[in-house]
């Protein structure tokens, strides 16, 4: 059986990540390798729990190279 992996909405995003919500979407826009979201309805943006924290994890060991 399939279970999809959980999503947030931006705020909880930022949340996750350590930073305000306008430094969250700033990042999206300038930033091409964070994930990208996921439109559930014209009002309704969410984005993969998993694939958030797979990107905070190697954003970590590129600054350490």
């Amino acid at each position: 059986m399939h279970y999809p992996t959980p999503s947030v909405r931006p705020k909880q995003a930022a949340a996750l990540l350590g930073i305000g919500v306008a430094t969250f979407w700033r990042w999206l826009k300038e930033r091409p390798d964070m994930p990208k979201p996921r439109k559930l309805s014209p009002r309704c943006t969410v984005f993969d729990v998993a694939e958030l924290i797979a990107w905070r994890d190697a954003q970590g060991k590129v600054a350490q190279q």
